[in-house]
């Protein structure tokens, strides 16, 4: 089922790679400025950090596949990139956290956004960014890691005021931090995290509500809109660009006498 789930046709990581290389926006030429400044090595050495929500599709019958169709999709050409990260499956909703390279992540953006012209075939619905880390200088998880939850499913309906959302976002963020670092007392083993591990901080488990809520927040980027300004050239207007006379003729404001 994994191979059948989430594919696209579009999504193939050598073109997206070279599409990262010979992008024309200002980042791009920054980037290819250091690239050609340094060894490459170092510009593939930099760490980021990526966290975003979503819906999971009602049409996948095991939650497992999604970690199964990631999984299969970093190890099939991740280019030696190393991933790794946390994907909390709730009965409705994910929270995922990916650590790698800007090629893989954006390259994640991508795959998301592929995966919404797939309509009911799409493992996850209406993903948004809570966060994208630049630069972190160390790993918050050893590995690639999955856990399904079963949790109630009560208060989905709760509403929260647009004064609650920077409160939500942090709490969020602080579990997962915590998370981390309680997953880290513990050696490399099953990518699907033990009950057992899990059963020790479930006061770490972020409540479904928050995630439905933050789904709802039109401040966090769709991969979509992310990828639209990432993608696109710099315009930026200088005072050199300004002239006098105008093109346009400007009539004079008439006044009442």
């Amino acid at each position: 089922m994994m191979e059948n789930w989430g594919k696209s046709k579009d999504s193939d990581w050598n073109s997206e790679f070279n599409l990262e290389k010979g992008g024309t926006s200002y980042y791009h030429q920054l980037l290819n400025k250091r690239m050609v400044l340094n060894a490459r090595d170092d510009t593939k050495s930099l760490l980021h950090r990526l966290i975003f929500v979503s819906k999971l599709s009602p049409e996948l019958a095991d939650k497992r596949d999604l970690a199964g169709y990631w999984e299969h999709q970093f190890h099939q050409g991740n280019q030696g990139e190393t991933v790794t990260g946390l994907l909390l499956l709730y009965p409705s909703y994910t929270v995922h956290v990916l650590e790698s390279s800007s090629e893989v992540l954006y390259w994640v953006f991508r795959e998301l956004k592929n995966m919404k012209r797939q309509g009911s075939r799409a493992l996850v619905l209406e993903p948004r960014i809570l966060v994208m880390s630049h630069n972190i200088p160390n790993r918050l998880f050893s590995q690639f890691s999955y856990k399904v939850l079963d949790v109630p499913t009560r208060h989905l309906e709760e509403k929260y005021s647009d004064e609650a959302t920077d409160g939500i976002i942090t709490e969020c963020l602080t579990k997962i931090l915590n998370i981390g670092m309680h997953l880290a007392k513990y050696p490399k083993g099953s990518k699907n995290i033990p009950d057992a591990v899990f059963e020790k901080i479930s006061e770490l488990t972020i409540p479904q509500g928050f995630i439905s809520h933050l789904l709802q927040c039109k401040e966090f980027l769709t991969p979509e809109q992310f990828l639209e300004i990432y993608d696109g050239p710099m315009n930026i207007l200088l005072d050199s660009d300004r002239v006098w006379p105008t093109a346009v003729h400007l009539a004079p404001v008439q006044t009442r006498s």
